[in-house]
């Protein structure tokens, strides 16, 4: 084959799959939207196309897009864009005075529930002017089958720096290469099915096969979650208004809490009789406060809820495998909690939770925040795909929703010298979920994204009210020793 043609690289499963589910009302791309405080010289935004352009260069993947094969021969291959241009993924926009946070919202929500181009590399990034108290937003939107944490990492994880002065850039000498055509592509399919039939055996197979076989096999690519759901969520997930037929429009709702409420809450909680100390963590108390918001919003709406109501949450959490800290990929474990919205006693209902979380994490095996926020720079972007990857991967009949938390760095980073103030994750909603709540601890505060069905929650700024509610009701309850 001649060295000018861009050499293809075939999707995994796993992947691939990614493509056959998504359809115009269940967009598979990750989001994110990080808030910056606007530099003293003011807003330079080719300095952030040259960052972009910069940080991609060492990422091939971020100039590739997806090319079916020609009559589904095979599964899709990743090849080289060579009409490429950054300036069509880094787009300008600006919020109408007075640039209020609940517009950025509605900004995030209509872009989040646009599907991305395959006729092009699978991101967008959009940097917003006009924000109020002199603060600018980038807002990323990444394809799950693009991020896999071996590959590519998420754009929030390539752009940010430790300091204002930003990491010096690595030369990469970039060739430009053509497109290979039909022709070209078949022939490659053809010879790597004479040298490797049997993993191009299965290759075809999810080429020509139905959707239906393409995400069975999604359950072993991931690392054997099925079983997972087999061992907690035996039976179907409880009937909620979370779980609808949803549309395609998306409401995004941002809410910023304090980190030191979070932990106060871990640090208060009591020893029980016997001196054995809980063992209560930030995600124990995260999910106890979901749990709350989600009790006060469903009384809120009027929905019948008694002792013994649950809602079940799909919740990712990061392990060691050995005793040691893992990287980005292996280090996934899938927790299906049943969130007691029907126990009316928040310190009842974080030890609820505490105590289910205890029996699917082994002894030994959770990640520290420290150990996550550590891994590969600014990790908590890219753990949220890994995470939405696997929620998208699971059958939804299993779970309600999918709640993503992923501690993150404790000191201020930036992005072409501008601090970022706030980053929330943006989880994508899997078909007839009307709900995902992503989380990132950062710099002393906790950022938590809710996406949203726009038809199914009308009043989802109710709910993220509901969970600084829920924080101060379960601080206030554990500070004060109520039972």
């Amino acid at each position: 084959m001649c060295d000018d043609v861009a050499v293809p690289d075939r999707l995994s499963p796993l992947d691939a799959s990614f493509l056959y589910l998504e359809d115009a009302r269940s967009a598979m791309h990750v989001g994110s939207v990080m808030v910056f405080a606007l530099p003293e010289a003011g807003l330079d935004l080719q300095r952030i196309v040259d960052l972009v352009a910069a940080r991609i260069d060492a990422v091939p993947r971020y100039r590739q897009r997806v090319r079916e094969m020609p009559a589904g021969l095979s599964a899709p291959v990743w090849i080289d864009d060579a009409a490429f241009d950054v300036s069509y993924h880094v787009r300008r926009s600006a919020l109408p005075r007075p640039g209020s946070d609940d517009q950025l919202e509605e900004f995030v929500g209509r872009i989040q529930g646009r599907p991305l181009d395959r006729r092009h590399p699978l991101w967008e990034l959009y940097v917003v002017e006009g924000l109020c108290d002199d603060r600018f937003a980038i807002v990323t939107k990444t394809h799950q089958a693009l991020v896999d944490g071996i590959n590519a990492l998420d754009l929030g994880h390539l752009l940010l720096d430790e300091s204002p002065e930003g990491e010096p850039q690595p030369t990469v000498d970039r060739v430009s290469r053509r497109e290979p055509g039909d022709l070209e592509l078949i022939v490659r399919t053809v010879f790597e099915l004479a040298t490797s039939p049997r993993r191009m055996a299965s290759t075809a197979r999810r080429g020509v096969g139905d959707i239906a076989k393409v995400a069975g096999r999604v359950g072993h690519a991931a690392g054997g979650l099925a079983g997972t759901l087999l061992r907690t969520a035996a039976s179907p997930a409880p009937t909620s208004p979370l779980n609808v037929v949803t549309g395609a429009s998306r409401r995004v709702r941002l809410v910023q809490a304090d980190l030191k409420d979070f932990r106060a809450v871990r640090e208060a909680m009591p020893t029980p009789a016997g001196g054995v100390q809980l063992d209560i963590t930030i995600n124990d108390v995260v999910l106890a406060v979901v749990a709350g918001a989600l009790a006060l919003w469903l009384a809120g709406r009027g929905e019948p809820v008694h002792s013994g109501s649950t809602v079940r949450a799909l919740v990712p959490i990061s392990v060691a495998d050995g005793g040691q800290a893992v990287g980005l990929v292996s280090g996934l474990h899938a927790a299906v909690v049943d969130l007691p919205v029907g126990e009316t006693n928040p310190r009842v209902r974080l030890e609820g939770i505490a105590y289910q979380m205890r029996r699917q994490a082994r002894p030994g095996q959770a990640v520290g925040a420290a150990s996550i926020a550590g891994l590969a720079g600014f990790a908590p972007p890219t753990l949220h795909h890994l995470g939405a990857r696997m929620g998208s991967a699971m059958s939804r009949r299993f779970f309600n929703l999918v709640i993503l938390n992923a501690p993150g760095p404790q000191q201020p980073l930036y992005a072409s010298g501008a601090r970022m103030l706030a980053g929330y994750p943006v989880i994508p909603l899997a078909a007839g979920q009307a709900l995902s709540i992503g989380l990132t601890s950062y710099d002393g505060s906790m950022c938590i994204g809710l996406n949203a069905d726009r038809g199914a929650m009308p009043d989802l700024d109710v709910l993220g009210d509901c969970l600084i509610e829920a924080l101060r009701e379960l601080l206030a309850q554990v500070e004060g020793g109520s039972q």
